[in-house]
């Protein structure tokens, strides 16, 4: 038995006359113990997924269940073997670090000391900080707090929504280090990302856009899938460039990827047409080359087709 299954969920908001449906049918599963990514940017329904498997929010159409039991029907049952660490900061801000420990402890009857050998990595690492208000924390550091609170009952299935947003490159890693060690012990990870780089991290990825399931498949299977030819090309004017090489009929497509743009063209185009292409249309410091397709060229291709 998978440890989440969701079929053909559907979320809506707002009134009869102006209704938004958030979530489109969506059906997936979880195996236990597995690290399994929600990429989509904002606005995309990770949240209200996410609410919807922890109980927060009933859904129009379509069931769900985690461990086997109904978000709808076994929601208590539910609340006591989840963690769930949602994208806003919402722990006491106003209590210090160690006041907000307590409080989650206490409502699962429980200590910190009972399940320190979960938490002991993250927790040596807030303690330092343990008497300074939740508030005054850096966001790396209100991050581990948060996710301290949503392990201290051990649960079996841990919900982490964007937990990397906003965060440091640096606090960035040792969360996704954090998140390896509790897979090891067996917890199973739903987390969602608005950064494609960190769909890597995942055993399995979902794109998400609109409220639609794009592609599942592992990092590496949704990239094998991208089989268009893809070019990396800088020039001087990159806005420029970018608009001139769209109004190539064989050009597909062509967005910004760091300091290159990336260019997805249909078989058969060369890099030395598009170099002279763009030498020709007056661009200096033309650079074309090829390029190898990422997480996000996988996610833009499915957007436009």
């Amino acid at each position: 038995m998978p440890a989440i299954q969701a079929d053909n969920i559907v979320k809506r908001y707002g009134s009869k006359k102006d209704t938004v449906t958030a979530l489109h049918g969506i059906s997936f599963s979880v195996e236990k113990g597995e690290l399994f990514g929600i990429i989509g940017p904002d606005g995309a329904g990770k949240t209200s997924l996410f609410r919807i498997l922890t109980t927060l929010l009933i859904p129009e159409e379509g069931k769900a269940t985690v461990n086997g039991l109904d978000v709808v029907k076994d929601y208590k049952a539910i609340r006591q073997q989840v963690g769930y660490m949602p994208g806003r900061f919402s722990l006491y801000q106003d209590l210090t670090v160690a006041e907000n420990l307590e409080f989650f402890a206490t409502i699962f009857n429980t200590s910190i000391e009972e399940h320190y050998d979960l938490v002991k990595d993250i927790y040596v690492q807030i303690e330092p900080f343990k008497e300074r208000r939740a508030g005054k924390l850096s966001g790396g550091m209100k991050q581990k707090l948060a996710l301290c609170c949503a392990l201290i009952h051990e649960p079996s299935v841990l919900f982490l929504d964007e937990p990397t947003t906003g965060v440091d490159a640096v606090s960035r890693k040792e969360f996704w280090e954090m998140l390896k060690g509790l897979k090891s012990r067996g917890i199973t990870i739903l987390v969602s990302t608005p950064y494609m780089d960190e769909a890597s991290l995942c055993d399995r990825v979902a794109l998400i856009q609109n409220g639609k399931i794009m592609s599942i498949d592992s990092p590496q299977g949704i990239i094998g899938s991208f089989q268009k030819p893809l070019y990396a090309a800088r020039t001087s004017r990159m806005l420029e460039m970018q608009r001139d090489l769209l109004q190539l009929p064989d050009v597909e497509d062509c967005y910004l990827c760091g300091e290159y743009s990336h260019v997805v063209t249909k078989p058969g185009v060369t890099m030395q047409q598009l170099s002279g292409y763009l030498q020709e249309n007056g661009h200096q410091q033309v650079d074309v080359k090829p390029a190898q397709p990422n997480i996000e060229d996988c996610f833009m291709d499915l957007m436009k087709n």
